[in-house]
């Protein structure tokens, strides 16, 4: 009798995983397509396109890089949804900030056009 209540009591909880991993795809799915209807900056428009079009970004962090030719000044401006990447004055990708602190996994970005 013991060993049929483990083999129950293992079949309930590899049924509790399985919905769990569902559970945690239709949310990923359903990210991804949230993400998909925002309209982010693309590829090539400059910071002064980006305020215009876009408005003025929440923060501004502090620029990284600019010590040599290789290395080019990269600047980030945090909006509400996401987070606008330059090099020197030109959009080079923005990226959906995270839906949580706790999240983890792959964020969709913008398409490169």
């Amino acid at each position: 009798m013991s060993s049929r209540r483990s083999s129950i009591a293992f079949a309930v909880l590899i049924a509790s995983g399985m919905m769990a991993t569902a559970q945690a795809d239709i949310l990923l799915i359903d990210r991804v397509h949230q993400e998909q209807r925002l309209s982010l900056p693309t590829r090539g428009l400059s910071m002064a396109q980006v305020e215009q079009r876009y408005g003025t970004p929440s923060s501004k962090l502090a620029p990284a890089g600019g010590d040599s030719r290789v290395h080019p000044t990269i600047n980030r401006w945090v909006y509400t949804d996401y987070t606008v990447y330059f090099e020197r004055d030109r959009v080079i990708d923005s990226v959906a900030n995270r839906a949580s602190p706790n999240e983890i996994g792959p964020k969709s970005a913008a398409p490169h056009r």
